[in-house]
């Protein structure tokens, strides 16, 4: 069965009586009049669409747990909406863990994660309740049972290990293999389970965490990681005299940013990742586990258009035509990080014919700030507003201000009505932590 992930557009986009792309219900050039460029746009039901394809895919095993990755996006609305449609929250910074609790998500119902987190971020996560920290290495599982012993607190924790798994992705976005800054490595798992057992007794050791990496259109990284897991908690369980019974198998469902990405669907992995966890049960007598899984990406990312407007253009001597447009590499990072690739559109033009090639370009002060080389779209003039797709996972969670250029607004979309869920910045904004000290003042 198809599910959002496999279409490059959100599924409520459709071309108006106007002529203009429609996303939501709203036009984008009006959203674009209306709220400034550039602008983030998320289509709710996109975004539920999704989750509730996770949850119907899944429904056959009852022991799963969904739990949104939420570095792909975070806001408070977004975590309302995850609230809404029964997810969790996968969360891995001190400022996701105030963004969740300051929303009034049930913080009983998060993970933490993350390879460096520090003693403010840990102690912050065992006050607000958070279910499960993932220890990533050895430092942190001293650090975390001093504080929990502190405060004659016992905290569950899901150990995360690199299971060794080659996914195809970006050499960047590989989390799962020997080679990783993630996890302990399978030599280590017993050193670690010793000293949680025999040291570490505010701890308590509930399973394992792998995270393959992202953008995976593979099935049998999925169905190979779970075996690597099973392996490791029959063989501890069995030696350390203990009962693990929970997994957390990451996200990394790709989604569809050209024509040429062909990602799965959730019923794919979903299909692959239950007949795994049966037939790993089977193999080693161990009752089904408690399962987490954390999609991010696939979740949020169709779900997402970032709207330009088009500014200047230059035609090069070596006979490229470069369009510039009021954003860039601030609000799009990828491109320039992960060579990443994107459908691009011009909304008041979408069904005019393409005939010229051009790259967009950003208006940042760097050769490689550029968001799409050499695509094939109608003329483009001054005004024109051009619409990226596939920008709602880690366009803003990635932006900066470089440049000092503000950050974008964000809107969500929704049976015709837009509504801001994060402000555009400010330029008081921008300078308000900014300090003059009295040693440089003029008199």
């Amino acid at each position: 069965m198809k599910t959002a992930n496999q279409d490059i557009m959100p599924i409520t986009r459709k071309i108006n009586t106007k002529g203009n792309v429609e996303i939501g219900g709203c036009d984008l050039t009006e959203l674009a009049n209306k709220y400034g460029t550039p602008l983030y746009i998320f289509d709710e039901a996109t975004i539920r669409s999704m989750t509730r394809s996770y949850k119907d895919a899944f429904k056959s095993y009852p022991k799963m747990k969904m739990v949104y990755a939420s570095k792909a996006f975070m806001t408070k609305a977004i975590c309302k909406i995850m609230a809404q449609e029964g997810f969790g929250l996968d969360l891995c910074s001190g400022g996701e863990i105030y963004t969740a609790d300051s929303s009034g998500f049930n913080m009983a119902e998060t993970l933490f994660n993350g390879n460096n987190k520090t003693f403010e971020e840990l102690t912050m996560a065992i006050d607000t309740g958070i279910s499960r920290i993932s220890v990533d290495n050895f430092y942190e599982l001293e650090l975390l049972n001093d504080i929990a012993k502190s405060k004659n607190k016992e905290v569950k924790i899901l150990m995360r290990i690199t299971p060794g798994i080659e996914c195809h992705t970006h050499e960047y976005i590989k989390t799962g293999t020997i080679d990783s800054k993630f996890g302990f490595d399978l030599t280590q798992i017993d050193e670690a389970v010793n000293l949680i057992t025999s040291e570490y007794k505010n701890l308590k050791l509930c399973g394992f965490h792998a995270h393959i990496g992202s953008q995976i259109f593979e099935k049998q990284v999925y169905y190979d990681e779970i075996g690597v897991i099973f392996k490791e908690i029959k063989r501890v369980n069995d030696k350390f005299g203990l009962n693990l019974n929970e997994i957390n198998i990451g996200g990394g469902l790709g989604i569809k940013y050209t024509n040429e990405d062909k990602p799965i669907s959730v019923y794919d992995i979903a299909e692959t990742i239950i007949k795994s966890i049966e037939y790993h049960c089977d193999k080693y007598n161990l009752e089904p586990p408690y399962v987490y899984i954390e999609p991010g990406r696939s979740i949020i990312g169709t779900s997402g258009v970032t709207i330009y407007t088009a500014g200047s253009s230059k035609q090069a001597s070596n006979g490229r035509r470069y369009q510039a447009i009021d954003g860039g590499m601030s609000d799009n990072i990828r491109p320039s990080l992960y060579q990443a690739e994107y459908t691009v559109e011009i909304a008041n033009k979408p069904n005019e014919t393409e005939q010229e090639i051009v790259t967009i370009a950003g208006k940042h002060c760097e050769s490689g700030d550029i968001l799409a080389k050499d695509v094939k779209l109608p003329i483009i003039e001054e005004g024109d507003v051009i619409c990226f797709y596939d920008t709602g996972a880690y366009g803003y969670s990635m932006s900066s201000n470089y440049n000092r250029v503000l950050k974008p607004a964000a809107v969500l979309v929704n049976n015709g009505k837009s509504d801001i869920i994060i402000n555009r910045q400010t330029y008081e904004e921008l300078t308000h932590n900014d300090v003059i000290p009295e040693s440089i003042m003029n008199d």
